[in-house]
């Protein structure tokens, strides 16, 4: 991140003079248990009860309420048009949320400037890196998704600090709906669903957080403000929803060997592309002693003097453009006595895409780009950045007392004989290229964080004691506190806010030759039993009935092998790895299945705008005959943003009715939150660009949480409607996969994330397989 001049219209309070460095994480966390005790946590913010993969844990909002205190940054805009970046501390309890200039521990009588409920109908989308005055910050908006007027806007130094915050605030909005749920007064259940002007006077406050007694607090506080970026580190541990120590939840098919090292990295080489015949695919890994966020944070800054002291390629870069927060565009130059023979100074432009995924790594995408902003020059030698990807993911740590480290991987496709000769010798010409200078960034990266003891140690915890009376908690809100939170970006407290202290191994016994190993799992899984661990998902008191596919047509067809195209298949789930029986134990994953449903038939859509309730379209699978008959459908509506926008609808059928008392039926008939905490894809990319698998990765996700996701619950049917447009980071992965869709192949698994004991092993819902499909060949949708 480069330095910023500040603008004469805006201004960052708290130290005008300084750029924003650092910020505490959203650590304080209390959990107060339905029995009344008391316990503190710290590290990542979850709930209480069994961890699952991400480090969160599987307790209910009945659980106890949580609690969360941290710094941000508030973004807005005064009466005048004048932007603002101020300072604030964030406390939220339960399902309500309060702003505060000061810190409330040291100054127990403040009231708020801000405060509400977080309600059901709140959206939270982490927007990605923007400029302000002083730096870049990681931006969270806040939105009502009844009425858009109703929205806001607070930041965080990293993007692990704003993902903990979208975590908390999502906790938050389980506690209401599940209060909601629990039933209450009229009264309270209309004021959680009314949208509130927060224009006027502060709201009537008793005092802070009765009953409060100890706070833990991660980080070091606003004096990391005045630290240097380069002894930034960050508190990151399993902060997400899934899998930690593993490389992904599908089977790739990658033969690594280590060809060299140099200075404690490795240098790989995939012989099963070579074999291939597509160039070589090669990576420099390392485990660098420092956070994941910290590491990203290292290699996202463009400034000079931090990169001189390990990039010897992108040490000169200048920032051109960025667009929606997690794409921007570089200009570099670099000295070719270095790197080539050739005398004519260098320059070149690349394009960065960066994603942080559920479990915490981070994904960065970097291509050859051209930009109006900088044409070729008088001097200066135009080339071509080789593409590379960065891929940094947090490791296990064996005890709280251990520093964080991370697994550091850099991977580029490479075209040169130069290559086996630098094998085959000490020294060869290969050492004056581009790639080779690129695969050792991740040395000298791994040296200069070396170099800086600070980046190997997290932030401090420290135990607040409150100075508060110890009244109940339950006299903590008022009836006046019954309105929605917004971090309002109008002018709604202008005169508050102008104050002035204001983140393959081949498998030789099986004698089949085949492109990629889930084909070769998908020929050897005929006798594989359906769905294991699903025997009571559907009512077996109940004679199945017979599913026929030839009599459900969709608008794409059904392909025969992985040779045609345009089409689809219906893959075992043996290509998955989901959590086993003892995963709450040992986090033991197992080699999924069958699916329990039958994927009958696939939709392929053109749309004008993305469409919902597809299931209740006359001409719907769902509305046929034969659709009737069935005793139940899920309907997967994929809405992919484009011009022209798509929809890829799938159906699922099962022979018999639901049991309610299962997971799946507790799933189809669940409330939305619950739904969004449960339901889970699993990407593969089986065949394609290996830059695209890297963007796409392999590891499950859980959707509800990454995008919007809508449910109908109608007659034998329930449809999901997942809006990948909603998400910024989304939508920038499936632009580049549509890119390169008519090459790929991509495997698709759903299923319901298992968090209890009662719930394991999981089990495969579904699948699908899309063979190289044709943009074109979508089917306008008639409303």
């Amino acid at each position: 991140m480069q330095n910023l001049t500040p603008s004469p219209y805006t201004h960052c309070d708290g130290e005008k003079n300084q750029r924003i460095k650092a910020m505490t994480s959203p650590g304080s966390k209390k959990v107060v248990p339905a029995d009344g005790s008391e316990k503190n946590h710290s590290g990542n913010l979850g709930r209480t009860g069994d961890l699952n993969e991400s480090g969160s844990s599987s307790g209910g909002g009945e659980g106890g309420t949580f609690e969360y205190f941290g710094q941000v940054y508030h973004l807005g805009s005064n009466k005048i048009g004048h932007e603002y970046c101020h300072l604030r501390y964030l406390f939220i309890r339960g399902k309500y949320v309060e702003m505060y200039k000061r810190d409330p521990h040291e100054n127990p009588d403040i009231k708020p400037i801000r405060r509400g409920v977080i309600g059901p109908t709140m959206m939270v989308e982490e927007l990605g890196r923007r400029k302000v005055s002083h730096g870049d910050v990681y931006v969270i908006r806040f939105s009502n998704r009844l009425d858009e007027r109703k929205k806001g806007e607070i930041a965080c130094a990293t993007a692990g600090e704003a993902m903990k915050w979208v975590e908390a605030f999502d906790e938050a909005k389980q506690q209401a709906e599940y209060a909601l749920s629990r039933g209450g007064s009229t009264r309270t259940k209309l004021s959680m669903e009314a949208n509130i002007d927060l224009e006027g006077h502060r709201p009537r406050v008793r005092r802070y957080a009765y009953g409060l007694k100890k706070l833990i607090r991660i980080g070091q506080g606003p004096e990391t403000l005045l630290r240097q970026s380069s002894t930034l580190v960050n508190d990151v541990r399993g902060d997400s929803f899934y899998g930690g120590g593993d490389n992904g939840d599908a089977i790739e098919a990658h033969e690594w060997k280590c060809v060299r090292t140099i200075n404690g990295v490795r240098i790989f080489e995939d012989v099963a592309n070579f074999k291939a015949g597509r160039g070589f695919l090669v990576k420099a890994v390392a485990v660098v002693e420092a956070s994941a966020d910290a590491v990203f944070e290292v290699i996202s800054k463009l400034d000079k003097h931090q990169r001189y002291e390990w990039d010897t390629v992108t040490g000169d870069s200048e920032l051109i453009d960025s667009y929606e927060g997690h794409y921007d565009v570089i200009y570099c130059v670099y000295d070719p006595k270095y790197l080539s023979r050739w005398q004519s100074k260098r320059d070149f432009i690349f394009s960065r895409q960066w994603v942080r995924g559920q479990d915490g790594t981070y994904t960065i995408l970097q291509f050859p780009a051209v930009h109006k902003k900088r044409p070729p020059k008088s001097g200066y030698r135009r080339t071509d950045i080789t593409p590379s990807t960065w891929e940094i993911r947090n490791l296990k740590k064996r005890s709280d007392a251990e520093p964080p480290s991370c697994l550091v991987t850099h991977m580029l496709e490479i075209h040169s004989k130069r290559w086996c000769k630098w094998k085959r010798t000490s020294y060869s010409k290969f050492e004056k290229t581009i790639p080779y200078a690129l695969l050792l960034q991740v040395a000298g990266l791994k040296e200069y964080i070396g170099a800086n003891p600070a980046f190997k140690y997290e932030a401090s915890s420290t135990v607040v004691q409150s100075k508060l009376s110890d009244i109940p908690s339950g006299e903590y809100v008022d009836e006046e506190m019954e309105e929605q939170f917004y971090d309002a970006t109008d002018s709604s407290s202008d005169e508050e806010e102008s104050d002035e202290d204001d983140e393959e191994q081949d498998k030789k016994e099986i004698k089949v030759k085949l492109k990629n190993v889930s084909w070769a799992i998908a020929s050897l899984s005929l006798k594989q039993p359906k769905a294991p661990g699903a025997s009571n998902e559907l009512d077996t008191s109940v004679d199945p009935v017979d599913i026929d596919p030839s009599q459900i047509q969709g608008s794409l067809r059904k392909g025969n092998g992985d040779k045609d195209s345009n089409c689809w298949n219906s893959p075992s789930g043996m290509g998955f790895m989901i959590r086993g029986k003892t995963y709450l134990k040992d986090n033991a994953k197992v080699m999924g299945g069958q699916p329990l449903l039958t994927l009958v038939s696939v939709d392929w859509l053109k749309v004008d705008k993305a469409v919902d309730n597809i299931a209740l379209h006359p001409k719907c699978l769902v509305q046929s005959e034969p659709g009737k008959k069935l005793p139940f459908i899920l309907v997967i509506n994929l809405q992919v943003p484009a011009k022209p926008n798509y929809c890829l609808v799938m159906y699922y059928a099962a022979d018999r009715p639901v049991s309610e008392s299962s997971s799946l039926g507790k799933f189809v008939n669940g409330s939305d939150s619950y739904r969004d905490s449960r339901f889970k894809l699993i990407p593969s990319i089986v065949q394609g660009y290996w830059m695209v698998k890297r963007a796409v990765g392999t590891k499950a996700c859980l959707l509800g949480k990454a995008v919007t996701c809508k449910y109908l619950r109608k007659d034998n049917f329930l449809e999901i409607d997942v809006d990948i447009g909603s998400s910024a980071v989304a939508r920038s992965v499936i632009g580049l996969v549509l890119g390169y869709v008519t090459s790929l192949i991509v495997d698709l698994a759903i299923l319901i994330e298992g968090k209890e004991e009662t719930e394991l092993p999981e089990y495969i819902l579904g699948t699908v397989r899309l063979n190289r499909i044709e943009l074109d060949s979508a089917v306008s949708f008639e409303e």
